[in-house]
């Protein structure tokens, strides 16, 4: 048999950056273990015979079906929903995600968003862009209030950078006993958030796609946030309804809306949504960060070392 791999990277990287780099992180932080990079679909079929870890995006069924020696699954996304859990849970494989690795460069974009929103930046770039020297109004966010949705490693960040603003913060989450670091923690209940949309300035959507968020932001939760609210979505497409949304939008009942997200994903170049003034758009590239890779082998290298020495694992979906 072929000599143990400690760590498998499957091919493909991730917002851009090559598996190398990943690959490259895992040997600095683990120089005692042997770490591969399978750089073909042979390679793949080959070097996963032996490997205790893998790490990559997404792998299928297949795949798995020649992993002889497999111990630990490590995602290198936040998401698991893709993945084969069936498969895993017979193989007895633990399963981990990159959870909270996107934590500081999401956060840092909300907060680009709402400074460009309530600063009228776009705008101001419009004038730049006609030569035209001439004021306008603006806002700021200091004394108003924020309601993020979502209290997990992105949504606490978020409120952590939102802290030397001087504004109000308002949390929501699933288990609202547990508290926050926001001035106020809501759940999900009808009441509770319709109370909180109607005292809103600024609503960030940081949560993932469930049951219970799936098209939270409905037309009910747009009537209610005051019509010069503005909406941020950082979280999944489909916890915003999209036709509640322009519908909203087209009505004038919502400020400025920041979407990295949309439902459907990739938004068709003919879509509506693209042709207003007051909406902002960028390709779900809030997770793209330089350090996305060391962040990431942090978490995994720890957990091998958990695996060597039967330690607690890190970010565990499935065990």
């Amino acid at each position: 048999m072929s000599e143990t791999i400690d760590v498998l990277v499957l091919r493909g990287g991730a917002h851009g950056i090559s598996a190398e780099e990943y690959r490259d992180e895992l040997r600095d932080r683990l120089p005692d273990h042997r770490i591969a990079l399978a750089r073909t679909p042979q390679q793949e079929r080959e070097l996963i015979q032996t490997a205790r870890v893998v790490s990559t995006v997404d792998i299928d069924t297949d795949l798995l079906s020649r992993a002889e020696n497999l111990e630990l699954f490590a995602g290198v996304a936040a998401g698991y929903g893709h993945l084969p859990f069936e498969t895993f849970e017979e193989m007895d494989v633990t399963v981990t995600t990159a959870s909270g690795i996107h934590a500081p460069n999401i956060a840092e974009q909300v907060l680009g968003y709402l400074l460009v929103m309530t600063r009228r930046l776009r705008e101001g770039w419009r004038r730049e862009q006609r030569h035209e020297w001439r004021h306008y109004q603006t806002r700021e966010l200091k004394g108003s209030t924020v309601t993020v949705v979502g209290l997990g490693s992105i949504g606490q960040a978020i409120v952590q950078r939102l802290s030397g603003f001087e504004v109000e913060t308002i949390g929501m989450r699933y288990t609202p006993e547990k508290g926050g670091p926001t001035d106020e923690v809501i759940g999900f209940e009808t009441d509770a958030i319709h109370n909180a949309l109607a005292r809103t300035d600024h609503l960030i959507v940081a949560s993932p796609l469930t049951e219970t968020t799936r098209g939270l932001i409905d037309a009910d939760a747009l009537e209610t946030l005051p019509p010069d609210a503005t909406l941020t979505n950082i979280g999944r497409g489909p916890i915003v309804e999209t036709d509640a949304l322009i519908n909203a939008i087209q009505k004038n009942q919502i400020g400025d809306v920041a979407l990295d997200v949309t439902d459907p994903e990739p938004l068709p170049p003919d879509h509506v949504l693209w042709q207003f003034e007051n909406v902002m758009i960028t390709p779900h590239n809030a997770g793209h960060s330089p350090e996305h890779w060391p962040r990431l082998a942090d978490i995994v290298a720890h957990n091998v070392r958990a695996l060597d020495n039967g330690g607690d694992f890190e970010n565990v979906v499935q065990s």
